[in-house]
């Protein structure tokens, strides 16, 4: 084996190991969020409805799914695209219903962190999930 090949070899396993850290940590938050949204449905509906979202019980079901599942499809790194796709969609949705308030500095912080997650998430429709995924051994 040439050494160019062990280079090739070496930076894809730091790449793959690199996109699985990232992904482990880009799902924990909404895996603990839509778990905490579908355990607690009164009060993220309340909330909901204080921001004046319409009907807050079935939208605090539905983005309670939607970051659970696409959290846990992050994680395990299936259907890695569509469901990074579809969870910086949602982030910036979220982001501008609820953290808009750039006079606030919590608001300020939750703004620019949900722009920081937007940007892995999009890093990720653009790499893939990496060798370490559901998606890899599906081929």
């Amino acid at each position: 084996m040439s050494t160019s090949a062990t280079v090739a070899q070496t930076t894809s396993s730091s790449n793959s190991l690199a996109i699985l850290v990232g992904r482990v940590l880009l799902s924990i938050m909404f895996i603990v969020a839509g778990y905490g949204k579908l355990t607690a449905i009164a009060g993220t509906a309340g909330w909901f409805g204080s921001l004046g979202l319409p009907a807050p019980t079935v939208v605090a079901v539905l983005v309670g799914l939607l970051e659970l599942v696409g959290g846990l499809a992050i994680l395990v790194g299936y259907q890695t695209r569509i469901a990074a796709l579809v969870l910086a969609a949602f982030t910036i949705g979220a982001t501008l219903i609820a953290h808009t308030n750039l006079a606030d500095q919590v608001q300020q912080l939750f703004f620019m962190k949900n722009l920081a997650i937007t940007g892995g998430f999009l890093a990720l429709v653009a790499s893939g999930a990496g060798a370490l995924s559901v998606d890899a051994r599906r081929g």
